[in-house]
């Protein structure tokens, strides 16, 4: 007796459902316990602070009461909304309900996933919790997010959401890892330095001046550029904890980072849901050899639309030598890289800061182009990500008989451009790119 084929997927997708609920316990479960208080963490200062200012600076004890009154709300409104709030695993969907008067039900598909990051503020960690974010395809720039679960209930519903997403037996959802890099503390500090430097030299400039031209103004505005200099020191030391030790590591269900000093961040980036891989070398960098790895993740939905809305962009590699970069994008995207040609000499005449870097190729399955003026940046691309192809042709480029062709994935940067060859090899390649993409895709959704 021959079994028949849709009965055998459904008994599966039960026999997978019925595990996933399994891996991460049956029916609704509510956040921790102490998550109203990790959620009024950050105000908890601004709290105390009320109320110190209350004792010292209360008229009476109705302006104190008051005050009191105001802190105990918060934490109030934090408690009911830990109290409304609910979560489970629905065979292959999670949902998230929330709301008190307003009802809030949210469905995600594990089908539509593209990144699952475990979150530990430094609160967190001393209480031993997690935060999980869950970024989907289509869904709103900061995606959903379950804050807060143990440590070890927020890795077990991390594996089952990214064996879903990938279409595997929950049961068998947590892979091993296999370390790839870890980015030393030195080059994360020296990179970032080397990053903020000009920032701090245009502010000393302008002081400087200032002060010396026109001495009135410069004491007026002494305590703003005062200000200034204090966000860029905030901004350069969050970048460094936020990158002190970067891992990145390959594990079946896609790339694994993790980082962070006081707050720590475990990223996973499903393969497929990579749509293109760019490599930054600035120019205070290049003597040293480094640069920077960032992959593009389609389907987080900004305000605008078409090709270049919304999408996710993560560091792949924050600062690294040129053969860990290379390494990781044949990990990501594969090692078929094509051979890359120049454009003709007489596009010297159109761009002659950048022609020394422009240069583009393609293959049957990959896509890189290198552009670039003062920072050179080369965009590596699978042609069945391609979403949009099209010419473009500017006056400078009609007298010289050149165009340049761009080709669109989902994601504001992922964007590859074959910028300056020459007209009528531009209209072909058009052509090209568009039946290579199209034949990709086939590919891909036939495999």
């Amino acid at each position: 007796m021959t079994e028949d084929p849709e009965h055998a997927k459904s008994t599966k997708d039960t026999e997978s459902a019925r595990d996933a609920g399994a891996a991460v316990g049956v029916g609704w479960h509510r956040l921790h316990p102490l998550s109203p208080l990790m959620r009024a963490g950050g105000l908890v200062p601004g709290l105390l602070g009320l109320l110190v200012l209350g004792l010292v600076t209360a008229d009476s004890y109705k302006d104190y009461l008051y005050r009191v009154i105001v802190a105990a709300g918060l934490l109030v409104t934090g408690f009911i909304r830990w109290l409304v709030t609910r979560w489970k695993v629905d065979g292959t969907t999670l949902r998230i309900e929330t709301g008190l008067l307003r009802r809030d039900s949210r469905q995600l598909p594990m089908t539509r996933i593209q990144a699952v990051d475990v979150v530990r503020p430094l609160l967190a960690r001393m209480l031993g919790l997690a935060a999980l974010q869950i970024r989907l395809a289509g869904a709103g720039h900061g995606g959903d997010r379950l804050a807060y679960l143990t440590v070890g209930e927020a890795a077990r519903l991390r594996a089952v959401l990214l064996a879903g997403q990938h279409g595997l037996d929950p049961a068998t959802a947590k892979a091993a890892e296999l370390p790839v890099i870890t980015v030393p503390t030195g080059r994360v500090i020296g990179a970032t330095l080397l990053r903020a430097a000009p920032r701090f030299l245009a502010l000393a400039v302008i002081a400087g001046v200032a002060a010396t031209a026109a001495p009135r103004i410069f004491l007026a505005a002494e305590s703003t550029l005062g200000l200034i200099a204090l966000g860029l020191v905030t901004r350069t030391w969050r970048q460094v904890t936020g990158r002190y030790g970067f891992t990145v590591a390959t594990s079946p269900d896609g790339i694994r980072i993790r980082r962070g000093l006081l707050s720590t961040v475990a990223e996973t980036i499903p393969f497929r849901r990579v749509q293109a891989v760019r490599l930054v070398q600035p120019l205070l960098w290049r003597p040293f050899g480094w640069c920077r790895l960032v992959v593009h993740v389609a389907g987080v939905a900004g305000r605008g639309s078409g090709p270049k809305a919304g999408g996710l962009t993560k560091a792949l590699l924050p600062v690294g030598y040129m053969h860990e970069a290379q390494h990781l994008v044949g990990l990501v995207l594969g090692h078929d890289m094509p051979e890359l040609t120049r454009p003709p000499k007489r596009a010297r005449a159109k761009a002659p800061l950048s022609y020394h870097f422009l240069a583009a190729g393609h293959n049957q399955v990959m896509a890189v182009t290198v552009t670039g003026r003062v920072c050179q940046k080369t965009v590596y691309m699978r042609l069945e990500k391609l979403q949009s192809v099209r010419l473009t042709q500017g006056p400078v480029q009609r007298m010289l008989s050149l165009a340049s062709v761009h080709g669109d994935a989902a994601g504001r940067w992922a964007h590859a451009l074959f910028a300056d060859r020459q007209a009528d090899q531009a209209r072909g390649l058009l052509d090209e790119l568009a039946d290579l993409s199209r034949s990709a895709r086939s590919a891909e959704s036939s495999s």
